[in-house]
């Protein structure tokens, strides 16, 4: 608990709504249409199945590593980030992890209605899927890395110097564990982490985030 209090930032000098929140949510946008503009079509371009099987084709012995870590994803993380945050007494944050997680559910399910690639087991001639990672269904876009992406960016304003590293390298594991483990294509996590920017930025805006106390 001494460690997690230490990587807690001190607030208390009141709320602020960030002009940054607004750029990044605009960012991520772009990022999306950009990558969904491609990945319309249900193909995998030569580029990014390059990309794919350099990850894919990695070393059969970081499969137990890599089916570990993408539990980090699963929708259970955003109200397990909202329970940490109460018992921080983090108001602001719990209602922003759970924007977040509801955020996810609703953007998810909303670009399936408009770009419907499958995943990689169907798409991709000769990936490898590894574990339990479903061969058929819709790939684009990554729900794991639309969820700690947003996550991300709202618990960062709330962490301590080097610690805020701490969510993007989570963010960064996981979707390299599903590309690894063939359950997704290098743009559907890349949109992925566009969506999770726009639902961040906007949670961020929604609730504020806290100004800073000097140490």
């Amino acid at each position: 608990m001494a460690t997690l209090v230490r990587m807690i930032r001190r607030t208390g000098i009141g709320w602020t709504r960030r002009r940054l929140d607004g750029v990044v949510a605009l960012a991520g946008l772009l990022v999306f249409l950009g990558c969904a503009s491609i990945a319309k079509d249900g193909r995998v371009g030569p580029l990014e199945r390059h990309v794919f099987d350099a990850i894919n084709g990695l070393p059969e012995g970081l499969s137990p590593v890599m089916r570990r870590a993408q539990l980090l994803g699963v929708l259970a993380v955003g109200p397990l980030v909202a329970v940490g945050a109460l018992l921080l007494r983090r108001w602001r944050l719990a209602a922003a992890a759970l924007l977040v997680t509801a955020g996810k559910l609703l953007a998810e399910r909303a670009v399936w209605h408009f770009v419907q690639r499958e995943r990689p087991g169907t798409t991709i001639a000769g990936a490898i899927v590894r574990g339990d990672t479903p061969v058929a269904g819709l790939s684009f876009v990554s729900g794991h890395v639309i969820l700690l992406t947003g996550l991300a960016w709202v618990v960062t304003p709330y962490l301590r110097g080097a610690w805020r590293a701490i969510p993007w390298v989570v963010v960064a594991v996981v979707a390299f564990a599903r590309m690894y483990l063939g359950a997704h294509a290098p743009l559907d996590v890349l949109g992925g982490v566009g969506v999770g920017l726009v639902i961040g930025g906007l949670a961020s805006l929604v609730v504020g985030v806290p100004r800073e106390l000097p140490d």
